[in-house]
């Protein structure tokens, strides 16, 4: 278990019979990222990684490519 796993575990203890939308959370992300601004490059890498979680991978387009293997876009 990653340390991170701790605030997961939490959320799915406390929140999991909730029901939101995506642009509640992305509200919310946007609230986090003001409050915790060195946090913005890992909440922006996790909404483009829920945003395209339906998309096929461009393997042409390293920074697609990059995003979706939980890389950054240089």
């Amino acid at each position: 278990m990653y340390f991170t796993d701790r605030g997961i575990e939490e959320l799915q203890d406390r929140r999991a019979d909730d029901s939101v939308t995506l642009g509640w959370l992305a509200e919310r992300l946007r609230e986090f990222v003001d409050l915790s601004p060195e946090s913005e490059s890992a909440v922006d890498r996790l909404a483009t990684w829920l945003a395209r979680l339906d998309d096929d991978v461009d393997d042409d387009d390293p920074g697609v490519a990059a995003v979706a293997a939980g890389g950054e876009v240089e």
